[in-house]
C-alpha cells in the first residue's frame, strides 16, 4: 500500500487553520477553494467536485479536537480499491501551522496521481489560509 505524506507550512495560527480544517462540509469554502469547486453534505458523508471535473464521495471517519485531526475514507471507486486520508494541524511557533496530511492508497500505481493531486490541493490550502 502506498503512502503519501504532504507536510504544509502555514502562516497562521493553528486554531484558525483547525476550524477550517474541521469544517467537513466547507472544504470547498475554507480550506482550498479552487481545487475544490463544490462540497454538499450527504449523511455522514461529503460529495466533493475537484477542479478537474472528479466528485468523489469522502465519508467522515473521525474529528479529534484535541489532535486537531481529521480522518475520513473513499470507498466504492473505480480506480482506488483503498483510500484513507488524515490531515492533522501542528502549532509551528508563533502565528504558524503545519498540516500534516496522509494518505493511504490502493492500487499501487495510482499513488504518482494522488500526490500531484495532493501537491495542488496544498498550493490552494497556502493561498486560502496563509503562505509559510
Amino acid at each position: 500500500m502506498a503512502s503519501i505524506c504532504k507536510d504544509i507550512p502555514i502562516h497562521a495560527h493553528p486554531d484558525a487553520v483547525w476550524e477550517a480544517v474541521r469544517d467537513f462540509g466547507a472544504v470547498h469554502q475554507r480550506l482550498n477553494p479552487g481545487f475544490v469547486v463544490d462540497c454538499r453534505l450527504d449523511g455522514n458523508a461529503r460529495i466533493v467536485t475537484f477542479h478537474n471535473g472528479n466528485v468523489v464521495r469522502e465519508e467522515f471517519v473521525d474529528c479529534d479536537d484535541t489532535r486537531r485531526r481529521l480522518a475520513y475514507a473513499i470507498t466504492g471507486r473505480e480506480r482506488v480499491n483503498h483510500y484513507n486520508g488524515s490531515v492533522q494541524v501542528l502549532g509551528d511557533g508563533d502565528n504558524r501551522s503545519r498540516i500534516i496530511w496522509i494518505v493511504d492508497v490502493l492500487p499501487n500505481e495510482i499513488a504518482p496521481y494522488i500526490s500531484e493531486q495532493m501537491d495542488l490541493a496544498a498550493v490552494a490550502m497556502q493561498k486560502t489560509l496563509g503562505s509559510a
